[in-house]
């Protein structure tokens, strides 16, 4: 199966190491991973700050790059929901708009098989044991846009219990939002930071070790929080536990 790995701009620019565990999983696994050059941002930060026609280039720049692909996967539940939700809306509201039905009719392949990288592995893989071994006490946060946009419901939590030696400890108030939320972290920076202070103590509750989430966006915050509080916990995102093996762990 032939896949393209959407990295985002986040992983991009500041977490490499996580789109280099996905192609090693995913290698892992059998799946043949392309990374096309000529990806850039899928529009989403314009589109959550009212600049909607303004991302709509993004979409179709996004939609060229990934069309001739069986499946595009991507370690980001908000650029996901991005692809899969938004785009088509944009399409709908254009076409309301008496614009026509180009943008609508150029997203939807791509809308169709972009997948955030665990629904990818449980429902289109159908596995839930990858073979990874990650030893430490982990607590997982369901970030919003996983939990509700995508409904991503157990299915990291399912690929965390298969992995060798990882001790998954319940995180209290799991549902609560972190209180990133992109630009709501700058725009309502007191709330977000109380927000983020809240999800830290609970995950600290815990006793485990790592904090892990499918969005690197949440983490940055969780993390900067961490290192504000002094806890010893550290960030981790799924993608780097489930590629890590007994042979070579990555974290």
């Amino acid at each position: 199966m032939r896949v393209a790995l959407f990295l985002t701009c986040v992983n991009d620019t500041l977490y490499p190491d996580t789109g280099r565990a996905v192609v090693r999983l995913l290698t892992r696994l059998g799946v043949e991973v392309d990374f096309p050059p000529a990806q850039t941002c899928c529009g989403q930060a314009h589109y959550n700050t009212g600049y909607r026609h303004d991302a709509e280039p993004l979409a179709v720049q996004f939609s060229d790059v990934f069309r001739g692909y069986e499946a595009i996967v991507t370690p980001s539940g908000s650029c996901a929901a991005m692809v899969r939700e938004l785009y088509p809306r944009m399409g709908e509201r254009a076409r309301a708009e008496g614009r026509g039905d180009a943008l609508a009719a150029t997203v939807a392949p791509v809308a169709a098989k972009t997948y955030e990288l665990t629904e990818f592995l449980v429902d289109v893989l159908g596995v839930t044991d990858v073979g990874a071994y990650y030893p430490h006490p982990v607590t997982y946060h369901p970030t919003c846009h996983g939990l509700r946009s995508l409904r991503l419901g157990d299915r990291p939590v399912r690929l965390l219990r298969a992995v060798k030696g990882l001790e998954l400890i319940e995180l209290p108030g799991a549902e609560e939002c972190c209180g990133f939320g992109g630009t709501f972290a700058v725009k309502n920076a007191d709330v977000s930071s109380a927000m983020g202070v809240d999800k830290v103590r609970n995950a600290e509750s815990t006793g485990a070790e790592v904090l892990c989430a499918a969005d690197n966006s949440c983490l940055m915050h969780l993390g900067g929080t961490m290192t504000r509080l002094r806890v010893g916990m550290r960030p981790v995102h799924i993608a780097e536990i489930l590629a890590s093996t007994e042979k070579e762990p990555l974290v």
